[in-house]
Protein backbone atom coordinates (compact mmCIF):
# COMPACT_ATOMS: atom_id res chain seq x y z
CA UNK A 1 0.00 0.00 0.00
CA UNK A 2 1.22 3.47 -0.86
CA UNK A 3 1.50 6.37 1.56
CA UNK A 4 1.02 8.86 -1.30
CA UNK A 5 -1.60 11.56 -0.82
CA UNK A 6 -4.23 12.84 -3.22
CA UNK A 7 -5.06 16.48 -3.96
CA UNK A 8 -7.68 16.44 -1.19
CA UNK A 9 -5.14 15.37 1.44
CA UNK A 10 -6.39 11.79 1.75
CA UNK A 11 -4.74 8.55 0.71
CA UNK A 12 -4.19 8.25 -3.03
CA UNK A 13 -6.88 5.96 -4.44
CA UNK A 14 -6.81 3.52 -7.33
CA UNK A 15 -7.28 5.11 -10.78
CA UNK A 16 -7.69 2.23 -13.24
CA UNK A 17 -6.82 -1.41 -13.76
CA UNK A 18 -8.22 -1.87 -17.27
CA UNK A 19 -6.17 -0.59 -18.91
CA UNK A 20 -3.55 -0.71 -16.16
CA UNK A 21 -2.40 2.86 -15.71
CA UNK A 22 0.24 4.76 -13.78
CA UNK A 23 3.91 5.38 -14.35
CA UNK A 24 4.59 2.19 -12.40
CA UNK A 25 1.70 0.33 -14.12
CA UNK A 26 0.05 -0.44 -10.79
CA UNK A 27 -3.23 1.41 -11.33
CA UNK A 28 -2.16 4.36 -9.17
CA UNK A 29 -1.10 7.84 -10.28
CA UNK A 30 2.05 7.65 -8.18
CA UNK A 31 5.22 9.46 -9.12
CA UNK A 32 8.91 9.33 -8.29
CA UNK A 33 12.32 10.47 -9.48
CA UNK A 34 12.17 8.43 -12.71
CA UNK A 35 8.76 9.85 -13.73
CA UNK A 36 9.93 12.80 -15.82
CA UNK A 37 6.40 13.34 -17.16
CA UNK A 38 4.82 13.52 -13.68
CA UNK A 39 1.91 11.17 -14.52
CA UNK A 40 -0.29 12.19 -11.58
CA UNK A 41 -3.71 13.28 -12.89
CA UNK A 42 -6.32 10.50 -12.94
CA UNK A 43 -8.45 11.47 -15.93
CA UNK A 44 -11.33 9.90 -17.81
CA UNK A 45 -10.21 10.67 -21.34
CA UNK A 46 -12.54 12.13 -23.93
CA UNK A 47 -12.41 12.06 -27.72
CA UNK A 48 -11.69 15.80 -27.71
CA UNK A 49 -8.77 15.39 -25.33
CA UNK A 50 -7.31 12.48 -27.30
CA UNK A 51 -7.42 14.52 -30.52
CA UNK A 52 -5.89 17.51 -28.72
CA UNK A 53 -3.10 15.40 -27.22
CA UNK A 54 -2.29 13.84 -30.60
CA UNK A 55 -2.15 17.32 -32.16
CA UNK A 56 0.49 18.18 -29.55
CA UNK A 57 2.62 15.17 -30.48
CA UNK A 58 1.39 12.70 -27.85
CA UNK A 59 -0.68 10.00 -29.53
CA UNK A 60 -2.51 8.17 -26.76
CA UNK A 61 -4.72 6.11 -29.06
CA UNK A 62 -2.16 3.93 -30.85
CA UNK A 63 -1.20 0.76 -28.96
CA UNK A 64 2.49 0.40 -28.07
CA UNK A 65 2.86 -3.14 -26.71
CA UNK A 66 6.59 -2.68 -26.11
CA UNK A 67 5.65 -0.20 -23.37
CA UNK A 68 2.65 -2.20 -22.13
CA UNK A 69 0.40 0.53 -23.55
CA UNK A 70 -2.89 -0.65 -25.09
CA UNK A 71 -3.95 2.66 -26.64
CA UNK A 72 -6.79 4.63 -25.09
CA UNK A 73 -10.41 5.08 -26.06
CA UNK A 74 -12.86 7.70 -24.81
CA UNK A 75 -14.05 6.72 -21.34
CA UNK A 76 -10.79 5.03 -20.33
CA UNK A 77 -9.15 6.28 -17.16
CA UNK A 78 -5.47 7.09 -17.36
CA UNK A 79 -2.79 8.82 -15.31
CA UNK A 80 -1.96 11.87 -17.39
CA UNK A 81 1.07 14.12 -17.19
CA UNK A 82 0.18 17.11 -15.03
CA UNK A 83 1.63 19.58 -17.54
CA UNK A 84 -0.34 18.04 -20.44
CA UNK A 85 -3.58 18.17 -18.46
CA UNK A 86 -2.92 21.83 -17.60
CA UNK A 87 -2.14 22.56 -21.25
CA UNK A 88 -5.42 20.91 -22.25
CA UNK A 89 -7.27 22.87 -19.56
CA UNK A 90 -5.89 26.16 -20.89
CA UNK A 91 -6.94 25.16 -24.42
CA UNK A 92 -10.43 24.05 -23.36
CA UNK A 93 -9.92 20.29 -23.84
CA UNK A 94 -9.13 18.97 -20.36
CA UNK A 95 -10.89 15.70 -19.59
CA UNK A 96 -12.70 15.17 -16.28
CA UNK A 97 -10.69 13.82 -13.39
CA UNK A 98 -11.02 11.73 -10.24
CA UNK A 99 -9.79 13.92 -7.38
CA UNK A 100 -9.26 11.08 -4.91
CA UNK A 101 -7.01 9.29 -7.42
CA UNK A 102 -5.05 12.40 -8.49
CA UNK A 103 -1.69 12.72 -6.72
CA UNK A 104 -1.00 15.84 -4.65
CA UNK A 105 1.97 16.60 -6.93
CA UNK A 106 -0.60 17.86 -9.47
CA UNK A 107 -1.03 20.92 -7.25
CA UNK A 108 2.40 22.10 -8.39
CA UNK A 109 0.92 22.51 -11.88
CA UNK A 110 -2.71 23.45 -11.35
CA UNK A 111 -4.81 24.78 -8.48
CA UNK A 112 -7.25 22.69 -6.49
CA UNK A 113 -10.04 25.02 -7.62
CA UNK A 114 -9.21 24.31 -11.27
CA UNK A 115 -9.11 20.57 -10.58
CA UNK A 116 -12.44 20.67 -8.76
CA UNK A 117 -14.12 22.33 -11.75
CA UNK A 118 -13.29 19.24 -13.84
CA UNK A 119 -13.94 16.63 -11.13
CA UNK A 120 -16.16 13.64 -11.72
CA UNK A 121 -18.64 12.85 -8.98
CA UNK A 122 -17.31 9.48 -7.87
CA UNK A 123 -18.62 7.78 -4.77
Amino acid sequence: MTDAKNVLGGNLEFCCGSPVTGFYRNGLCETGPMDMGVHVVCAEVTEEFLVFSKSRGNDLTTPMPQYNFPGLQPGDRWCLCASRWKEALDAGFAPPIVLSATHEKALEYVSLDELKKKALNVN
